[in-house]
């Protein structure tokens, strides 16, 4: 059992660029050094990815208690000695760290499942499957109708499919100023976990009616962004066979 590790009520969806041909690299370094680091202080390292078609990505997706849990395990780990001994290392192969959304859940089923961690044994090629992201910058006056429309504008995939969460930008003061996150929302993203293509492909019309749908009722500020995203080998987020 891991229901232990949450609830989770406080995200951040953190996307790096790499320098050219450290992408692989730094994923190797991050996973074998901080996810249990983190998870040590109280948060967790929901999933961490690669953008299909970027090759200098890093997408990371870490979850806290609470805001206040935020402040403490970010100092905790960046102030402590697994962070000092490896940022050098993770830093020199970094272009950009400034691309984060603070998110929380929209709506009582929107957070983020807590997945259990690779077992090395029984999935010997690590994580498998893909996670679909759709990014929606919208009005702030909408928040409220989004959420409450949620079900409908949102609905949970089938078929190779199954709902990995709907967050909303929190608006709340950074209170680890340290770490910038950005300021031009609010947004909705809302995230799937897919057995391979053929699924994905099935639940693209679906993803393409719900942009169509808030733009509809005047709800966007600007296009939505789809992005999908491959797991990196111990990435928690994955797509794991119904039990």
């Amino acid at each position: 059992m891991i229901d232990h590790l949450g609830p989770f009520t406080v995200f951040e969806l953190r996307r790096y660029t790499t320098k050219a041909g450290e992408q692989a690299s730094f994923a190797t370094y991050f996973e074998t050094y901080f996810p249990e680091a983190f998870q040590q202080l109280g948060a967790l390292v929901c999933g961490h990815f690669h953008e299909r078609g970027n090759a200098a990505s890093f997408t990371w997706l870490r979850g806290y208690a609470s805001m206040e849990s935020r402040a403490v395990v970010n100092a905790s780990f960046y102030y402590g000695p697994v962070w000092r001994e490896h940022k050098a290392t993770l830093n020199d192969r970094l272009v950009d760290w400034t691309n984060v959304l603070l998110l929380r859940p929209l709506g009582a089923r929107g957070g983020v499942p807590v997945l259990p961690a690779v077992d090395p044994l029984r999935e010997p090629d690590g994580a498998r499957g893909l996670v679909f992201a759709h990014l929606f910058a919208v009005k702030a006056e909408a928040l409220d109708d989004i959420a409450r429309d949620a079900e409908t504008i949102f609905p949970a995939p089938a078929d190779g499919g199954r709902a990995a969460g709907l967050l909303a930008t929190l608006d709340a003061f950074n209170n680890f100023p340290q770490h910038p996150v950005r300021t031009d929302g609010p947004h909705v993203v809302w995230l799937c976990t897919f057995e391979d293509d053929a699924a994905l492909a099935r639940f693209l019309p679906t993803a393409h009616a719900a942009e169509k749908a808030l733009a509809a009722r005047g709800w966007l500020r600007s296009p939505a962004e789809q992005v999908i995203l491959e797991p990196a080998r111990r990435s928690r987020l994955r797509w794991m066979p119904p039990q």
